[in-house]
């Protein structure tokens, strides 16, 4: 396995540690993590795009370590929009830039795609579908009354991280029962929890992963400089995207995704990986770098 070099960009608002694989040359792809991952989790799969000759760049999400808390405070999907953006154009801004994102990475790249001036050549969404095509596809209310006490047993902790205080304080004990109960049944997530936890250091790091679920539940604006972008958060996508769903997903199930391609944009694909759980890019790394790369090469 190839190891990555470590970036830190100097943002005018964050700096932003990054993994980088692949020649500097090479088209530029953004690989966005979720939680409770990091960076960390593309280096199974990183090096398989990079063996192509894509540069692949792995940023560290605000709040994760070795990047810092968010200065002002703000972690709603504008926000993350605008940090995506601001790596973007300090990589240069390639006209052919390809985006992936997982899990809050995947609400990153879906509100990317239906952000109607995104710079993206390609959208890639693994694990969390897009919201407005959701929407659309929820089907009758008793397939609805079907699949949502098993969403919301699934969907708990989203709740549980609500309440004040109490969930920074027990992280470390949410995190590996999410590691278990998200995967396919008797995956080792030893190492990839380890570096999870690693990710989440201080008691700041903790209370800013926490704050993504909150700002996403809770009333309130985010800071004006995120809220052009931060409107296009649940929006139809206006591009084609690719979506990768993992058949065993304990967070989302796969069945919200079924679906989906019936509404998204002309040339969309959605692909759902049997073998995987939710954390495909390390469950079935090859398995989701060769849909990313036969989807690339159609395009």
């Amino acid at each position: 396995m190839t190891d990555p070099q470590t970036l830190v960009l100097r943002l005018p608002h964050l700096d932003v540690t990054a993994l980088s694989w692949g020649p500097a040359d090479g088209r530029l792809v953004l690989c966005l993590h979720g939680f409770p991952d990091s960076a960390w989790g593309w280096r199974t799969m990183a090096p398989i795009l990079a063996e192509r000759g894509l540069r692949v760049v792995a940023p560290f999400s605000r709040g994760y370590a070795p990047t810092g808390p968010a200065p002002d405070g703000d972690y709603h999907i504008g926000a993350l929009m605008y940090d995506v953006l601001a790596v973007y154009r300090e990589l240069g801004a390639p006209a052919d830039a390809v985006v992936i994102g997982h899990d809050w990475g995947a609400f990153t790249s879906n509100a990317l795609a239906a952000y109607p001036d995104s710079p993206f050549a390609v959208h890639v969404s693994m694990a969390v579908p897009p919201v407005g095509a959701l929407n659309q596809t929820r089907g009758s209310v008793g397939r609805q009354l079907k699949m949502m006490p098993r969403q919301l047993r699934n969907s708990w902790y989203i709740m549980f991280f609500q309440l004040p205080g109490l969930p920074e304080r027990l992280l470390p004990r949410v995190i590996p029962r999410l590691w278990r109960d998200w995967g396919p049944p008797g995956y080792p997530t030893e190492s990839e929890r380890d570096e999870a936890l690693a990710a989440l250091p201080s008691p700041a790091h903790r209370r800013a992963a926490v704050g993504y679920y909150r700002a996403l539940a809770r009333p309130g604006r985010p800071a004006s400089r995120y809220a052009e972008l931060h409107k296009w958060r649940f929006e139809m996508p206006q591009v084609p995207i690719l979506h990768l769903q993992g058949a065993q997903d304990g967070a989302m199930m796969a069945g919200y995704a079924e679906k989906i391609v019936t509404v998204l944009p002309e040339g969309s694909r959605v692909l759902t990986l049997p073998a995987a759980g939710h954390f495909l890019q390390i469950e079935q790394p090859q398995v989701a770098a060769d849909a990313v790369l036969d989807y690339l090469d159609s395009r």
